[in-house]
């Protein structure tokens, strides 16, 4: 949930680092640190607050001097976010210094036996104890840093990304990765350290990613060497040269990060189906199927697994997959599913989504479902995550780097993806004739150009937020396929204007919700004249008969809908299966504004963070 990053190499290491935490802070943001070694003094300087706030206090407070420096941007879990408990941590000596992302679940025990032998403690959190441990084990066992890391992490039970150095070492840096991401950023006898690849992409593009239970020493003038820390075998790096440009992870004239993200959906989209969606052919090419389609034609069921923004595109999933193959869906929130005992078979497909690759409950998902011999697909953003590497087989969505913290981009990119999966599914159970097939691929080309229209109604949504920014309760409303969408418009408005939203099936209002509808409540509709539009009418008047506040998504060109609600946001028309793809962008739009027009931090929603990577 932290982001860390690290640097040893020529280059001052201090406007790396800050740079690095500036590009990671979507990961944390209650508290960051730093220390920065000049080869004789630790200069260390943490703070509760933002990365700026770090900025301004380091500058005032130590000197920024030195070639090797490690840092640390936090989502506080031991501890609250002050300034004690903010990383890097040292060691009771002052010679090991330590950042960390993830939970030591069994710190208590371990500090209790440092406290024995005489150990103290500043903070409240489970990092400082891990340094003090493997400060214990170098000096009991006169070892050197990196197998006194390998000895403390074998002691330790939870998850972890780590960088730790020792001020008598100033040529070396040692990290491990256990359940949290962990990136080696190979440069020109330099070394960059952190959570993702952002902070070091524009000094290379070479990179390594550490597996679970990895770790390596980092040393200027010599080669990564990875070890496994459980049985010290050597592993070799795996070098991946990154796709990633600069340009991608900066605001591009946007006021943030999710406006921008928000508004680079119709590229986002066509990227994820360019090279597999081929309409002129009359085919769908997903490599990561092809090989496998024997798995998903046999199957028994699929079961999809996802959390928050991926498990509302999971749930579209399952109304597309069950209605062009046939082929029964359950969806599971992965944090359910990996402690209930699941039924799992052998012929049974396990789908996992996640943006970031990294989510701790999906990848526990993951590995339950294949310890019970089902055959698991993954769908994920970042190349080289976890998931990706964890899965039998997948398909990655083509969103670029999402940095805003409320998932825009890779809600309507994980629904392109698992509609172009179903859809050749359905052509291979030859459930298509050839001329439906072409068509359905065809309408699907068109939804970047129709959701650019639909970023059109901006203007009008602005005014529509303007009207609704003080509410202190909504509602959502959708039939079929777009009931997920109104469960993701009120999870939108939840994260970033803390303004509390329900979304339900429109039926289901009947059955308590209406309870709560006056001339005070607003709700929301999906009101498109695909499905059960006759039924979201008879809705919309039992909302209306009671007083309450109308704003509903149509198809363009809507009449009866125009007349019963006090605001009309219009899409463009399309298939009733790909509606989610544009009735979600005015919703995305309107939780937007409202979280402006409320001064909310809109990139960094408070309590959240991007990657969910501990328990």
């Amino acid at each position: 949930m932290c982001g860390i990053v690290g640097y040893i190499g020529h280059r001052d290491a201090y406007p790396v680092i800050i740079k690095g935490l500036e590009r990671l802070e979507y990961r944390g943001y209650d508290s960051a640190g730093i220390a920065l070694y000049d080869g004789n003094t630790v200069n260390l300087c943490k703070t509760k607050g933002k990365v700026e706030d770090l900025k301004k206090k380091s500058k005032l407070e130590i000197s920024l001097n030195g070639n090797l420096g490690i840092g640390h941007t936090r989502w506080a879990t031991h501890g609250v976010p002050n300034d004690i408990n903010s990383h890097p941590h040292y060691s009771n000596s002052g010679d090991l210094v330590i950042i960390h992302n993830g939970i030591i679940e069994n710190y208590e025990s371990i500090k209790k036996e440092l406290i024995k032998r005489g150990y103290t403690f500043e903070s409240d959190t489970d990092t400082e104890v891990l340094v003090n441990l493997i400060e214990e084990v170098k000096s009991k066992e006169n070892v050197m840093l990196g197998q006194a890391v390998q000895i403390a992490l074998n002691e330790v039970v939870g998850a972890y990304a780590i960088a730790v150095f020792d001020k008598n070492k100033p040529d070396e840096i040692v990290v491990a990765k256990l359940g949290s991401p962990l990136a080696i950023g190979i440069g020109e006898n330099e070394f960059f350290i952190a959570s993702d690849a952002s902070p070091f992409i524009e000094f290379t593009n070479n990179a390594v990613y550490l597996e679970d239970e990895e770790m390596a020493i980092v040393r200027l003038g010599k080669e990564i060497k990875l070890r496994k820390i459980k049985n010290d075998a050597v592993a070799y790096p795996n070098i991946l040269e990154l796709q990633m440009n600069i340009e991608e992870i900066e605001k591009g004239g946007f006021d943030h990060f999710m406006l921008k993200e928000i508004y680079e959906q119709p590229r986002a989209i066509l990227d994820t189906y360019r090279g597999r969606l081929l309409a002129e052919q009359g085919i769908v090419k997903m490599a990561g199927i092809d090989q496998h389609l024997d798995k998903f034609l046999n199957a028994n069921r699929i079961i999809i697994v996802a959390c928050g923004t991926s498990w509302h595109a999971g749930l579209v999933a399952e109304y597309i997959f069950e209605n062009l193959t046939r082929i029964p869906v359950e969806v599971e929130y992965a944090s359910e599913f990996r402690y209930r005992n699941p039924v799992i078979n052998k012929d049974d497909v396990v789908i996992a989504i996640s943006q970031s690759g990294e989510t701790a409950d999906t990848l526990a998902a993951i590995k339950l479902a294949k310890e019970n011999g089902a055959f698991v697909f993954g769908v994920c953003n970042v190349v080289g995550s976890s998931i990706a590497r964890e899965t039998h087989a997948g398909a990655y969505t083509h969103a670029g780097p999402e940095i805003g913290v409320a998932s825009t981009k890779a809600f309507t990119t994980q629904i392109t993806v698992l509609t172009l999966l179903a859809l050749n599914l359905a052509k291979e159970k030859e459930l298509f004739t050839d001329v439906q097939f072409r068509e359905y691929l065809t309408e699907l080309e068109t939804i970047p150009a129709k959701v650019e229209k639909a970023l059109e109604s901006n203007s009008l949504i602005e005014i529509i937020s303007d009207v609704y920014k003080d509410s202190t309760n909504c509602l959502y409303l959708g039939r079929g396929y777009n009931f997920p969408v109104a469960l993701e418009g009120a999870l939108k408005l939840k994260e970033i204007s803390y303004i509390h939203a329900e979304g339900y099936p429109a039926a289901e209002m009947k059955h308590g919700p209406i309870a709560l509808i006056d001339e005070q409540m607003p709700v929301f509709v999906i009101a498109t004249n695909k499905g059960h539009y006759e039924k979201v009418v008879s809705n919309i008047q039992e909302i209306k008969s009671r007083k309450g506040k109308i704003i509903a998504i149509v198809t363009e060109g809507d009449e009866q809908v125009k007349e019963l609600a006090d605001h009309c946001i219009e899409i463009p028309e399309t298939f009733e299966s790909l509606t989610p793809l544009l009735t979600t962008i005015p919703l995305q739009l309107l939780s937007y504004h409202i979280a402006v027009m409320r001064n909310c931090n809109v990139d960094q929603p408070r309590n959240l963070a991007k990657s969910v990577t501990v328990e």
